[in-house]
């Protein structure tokens, strides 16, 4: 199966259209097989959900065949990210948690914490247990790519936190997020857990 790092380069995350297209065409290259087609199908799936074509998505991810088992698994991420963002959180959630069971069963780290990390978003309530659960599991990722997760969920735990008036535990989420972005982070996201310091400073400051 295609490694991360394949599919990272196809990715661009601030152009979903663009991304749509990298996909369609990698899936007509001869480099790749029949397996390796569907698991970039699913990522195609998710670049036409990012754009809102909710049901284009859907449709997609249904004609996937899914029996090879990560690209099973990537299937189940993206229907539940598809409901998700289509506004039906609730009915994600499932998926979402068999996502992250399957994919754990299939030492596909990767996919875990970013099924677990989405669950956060889908299943608001649980929120804080979700992004918890996930920065356990990241931690313990044998590849880096996969303990880059470290920077996002910290950050977006941060952000949790502060949101909720604890300042003080956001501060040092925030202050691991950048240990982390400087292990094996991008300059922007090294940037972006410096500017979270300041402004959780400028609450702690300000006080309650």
């Amino acid at each position: 199966m295609l490694d991360q790092g394949t599919l990272d380069r196809l990715w661009n995350f601030g152009d979903p259209a663009a991304s749509e297209a990298r996909f369609r065409a990698a899936m007509i290259e001869d480099i790749y097989d029949p397996d390796e087609r569907a698991e970039l199908a699913t990522q195609l799936g998710r670049a036409i959900s990012l754009q809102g074509r909710f049901e284009e998505a859907d449709a997609l991810l249904d004609g996937i065949d899914g029996d090879e088992p990560t690209v099973g698994v990537r299937i189940l991420l993206e229907r539940g990210r598809v409901l998700n963002a289509g506004g039906h959180p609730a009915m994600a959630v499932p998926l979402l948690e068999q996502a992250a069971e399957l994919a754990d069963h299939l030492g596909e780290d990767f996919i875990a914490v970013d099924a677990l990390h989405t669950l956060s978003s889908a299943d608001a309530a649980h929120a804080e247990s979700w992004l918890r659960s996930a920065l356990e599991y990241a931690s313990t990722a044998h590849d880096d790519r996969s303990k880059r997760w470290m920077i996002v969920l910290h950050t977006r735990l941060g952000w949790f936190l502060h949101g909720n008036g604890r300042f003080t535990e956001a501060m040092v989420e925030f202050q691991l997020a950048e240990q982390w972005a400087e292990r094996l982070g991008t300059e922007r996201q090294r940037e972006l857990a410096r500017e979270a310091i300041t402004e959780c400073g400028k609450a702690l400051a300000e006080g309650p």
